[in-house]
């Protein structure tokens, strides 16, 4: 699924010109993103994001992943006056058998956003400065000095939705894995005899 992040300044337009915006979301250990297609997006000038840590287990299932940091870098919106966007692919993760439902919530609290105006004497005052150590995309200089906006989200969480599968399954599941490897094995173990070569 992708997550799309809007957001709205209260700003003019003039002023956030030479200003990155971004959003600082904590994902909880229900979902990931995936390092590779990340960095394949990201080749393809896509999308724009670091994943604190950057080392991601995707095969992790959720009772033994942990929290992961994203910022994603926002695009301004050409139809919208002061207003950014992205997309960020996020994947769920195995869940444990539950016990009356096919589906875990997963509650994904709303983005801290930032902005970091390194070109531009844009009145940061009332801004709160934010402890990142990340740089400003189209700056030369190295880490910039990022700002929490203070801002009014839409949604104060948003909820995920993964299937999972049912405990009382599980006879039925084990015992058809069960079966399916035994006439698989003994498949190729017919065609082994049939067709190899031993000396």
């Amino acid at each position: 699924r992708d997550l799309l992040v809007k957001v709205q300044l209260g700003v003019a337009e003039e002023d956030v010109g030479g200003c990155r915006v971004a959003a600082r979301t904590r994902l909880p250990p229900g979902i990931y993103v995936d390092p590779y297609e990340l960095a394949s997006l990201q080749q393809h000038n896509l999308t724009q994001a670091l994943l604190m840590p950057n080392a991601v287990d995707v095969e992790a299932p959720e009772y033994l992943a942990t929290d992961l940091l994203v910022l994603l870098y926002m695009e301004p919106d050409p139809g919208c006056s002061g207003c950014f966007s992205a997309v960020l692919p996020v994947h769920g993760r195995y869940h444990r058998p539950a016990d009356n439902s096919e589906e875990a919530l997963v509650v994904l609290k709303s983005p801290e956003v930032l902005a970091c105006c390194c070109n531009t004497h844009l009145r940061t005052e009332c801004w709160k400065p934010a402890e990142l150590e990340a740089p400003c995309p189209g700056s030369t200089k190295g880490a910039c000095q990022w700002y929490s906006v203070t801002h009014k989200p839409t949604y104060q969480e948003s909820i995920l939705q993964v299937p999972v599968g049912l405990r009382q399954h599980s006879p039925l599941v084990c015992a058809l894995t069960l079966l399916t490897t035994v006439l698989c094995s003994s498949l190729v173990l017919a065609a082994l005899c049939k067709h190899g070569h031993f000396s």
